[in-house]
C-alpha cells in the first residue's frame, strides 16, 4: 500500500510492503518530520551499501552518517554495530510500544564509550498518536505526541 504524505511542506511517498505494519510507516513519517529541518537531505529507506539499511538517514559530502534513524524493532546488537562500525554521529530510535524497558536494555547493553552525549536518543511515541494522525498533511510533530530520552 502506498501512503502519500505532505510532511513539513514536502511530498513524501512511503510504500508499506506486505508484512510491515502501519505503525512502522507512521514512525518513519513522523521521524522524518521531526528531523528534516535539522537534516534537510534526510532520506527514507535509502540503501547505504552496508550490512544494515536505515529507516532514515542523512550523510555528509564524504558519505559519513550524520543521522541514522531506526523505527520499531531493533536489536542491541544492531545498535552497537552501527555505533562502532558505521560511526554514526547521531542515532535515533523510534518506538510506539515498549520503550521503557528498551531504554533500560540500551543503557545496560551499550558501553558508555559508544554513548557519547547527544549520540543516541530514544523517541517513544504515545500509542494514541496512531488515532491522532488523521490527515496526510502534517506540518509538525507536537511535543505531547512523544517523549525523548537521551542515552
Amino acid at each position: 500500500m502506498l501512503y502519500d504524505w505532505t510532511l513539513a511542506g514536502r511530498r513524501v511517498r512511503l510504500w508499506k510492503p506486505v508484512g510491515e505494519s502501519y505503525e512502522h510507516v507512521l514512525m518513519k513519517a513522523l521521524g522524518y518530520l521531526m528531523f528534516v529541518r535539522e537534516y534537510p537531505d534526510l532520506r527514507i529507506e535509502h540503501s547505504v551499501g552496508l550490512r544494515y539499511k536505515p529507516d532514515l538517514v542523512s550523510q555528509d559530502k564524504h558519505d559519513r552518517f550524520r543521522f541514522w534513524g531506526e523505527c520499531g524493532t531493533v536489536t542491541i546488537r544492531k545498535i552497537k554495530w552501527l555505533l562502532k562500525h558505521a560511526r554514526v554521529e547521531r542515532l535515533v530510535i523510534f518506538k510506539i510500544y515498549g520503550a521503557t524497558s528498551f531504554a533500560q536494555d540500551l543503557l545496560a547493553g551499550i558501553e558508555p564509550g559508544l554513548r557519547l552525549p547527544r549520540r543516541v536518543t530514544l523517541i517513544n511515541f504515545k500509542p494514541e498518536v496512531i488515532e491522532e494522525v488523521t490527515t496526510r498533511d502534517i506540518a509538525e510533530v507536537p511535543p505531547e505526541w512523544y517523549t525523548a530520552t537521551a542515552l
